[in-house]
């Protein structure tokens, strides 16, 4: 089973589940009550939506304890000062690895704390949450030509650029060592 929480130096990055997908979806009042974290004013950022909240919905309802941790994560800001914790970004995965061991990753990083490296720690998170699993033998990723940001956050996290896809994306690769055990 995959761990559901991993932290990296600013930030608690913590498996979506059901419950947190449903308030957010249904119940926005409780959704920063159940993530006991404060929520950034344009909440929930570009690129993750409600019909990507529905998905991981879905896939967590139809999956059970086996998809936990393999769709969405929560980007949470430590407690800094006079800063609460808060809801700074969401990545994850688009399902579990295929039989070779690849999966895709995506992220999203709130308008207001952009800039401040968090989507490279977040991309971390999610590399070392691909590692734990010991099933994950290779991470893609996806950017826009015109998104430079997220473009250097992929290769400071040791992504490679790999072609183009599709749709125009530009396509980013690594491998994944399985995490030690012991």
């Amino acid at each position: 089973m995959i761990p559901l929480i991993t932290q990296t130096p600013r930030l608690l990055i913590l498996a979506a589940s059901r419950a947190l997908l449903t308030a957010e979806l249904h119940k926005p009042q409780y959704f920063p009550v159940l993530l006991g974290a404060a929520l950034p004013a344009d909440w929930p950022p570009v690129g993750y939506d409600r019909e990507a909240m529905e998905y991981f919905f879905e896939k967590l309802t139809a999956g059970g304890r086996d998809a936990a941790g393999w769709y969405n994560w929560y980007a949470l800001r430590k407690a800094e000062g006079d800063v609460p914790r808060t809801l700074v970004g969401s990545g994850g995965f688009t399902g579990p690895p295929d039989a070779a061991g690849c999966a895709e990753i995506g992220y999203s990083i709130a308008a207001e704390w952009r800039g401040q490296g968090l989507a490279t720690e977040l991309v971390a998170g999610l590399v070392q949450q691909a590692a734990a699993t010991g099933m994950v033998r290779r991470l893609v990723a996806h950017a826009q030509p015109e998104n430079l940001p997220s473009q250097r956050v992929l290769l400071a996290n040791g992504f490679t650029s790999s072609g183009t896809d599709f749709n125009g994306q530009l396509r980013f690769e690594r491998a994944v060592e399985p995490a030690p055990v012991g």
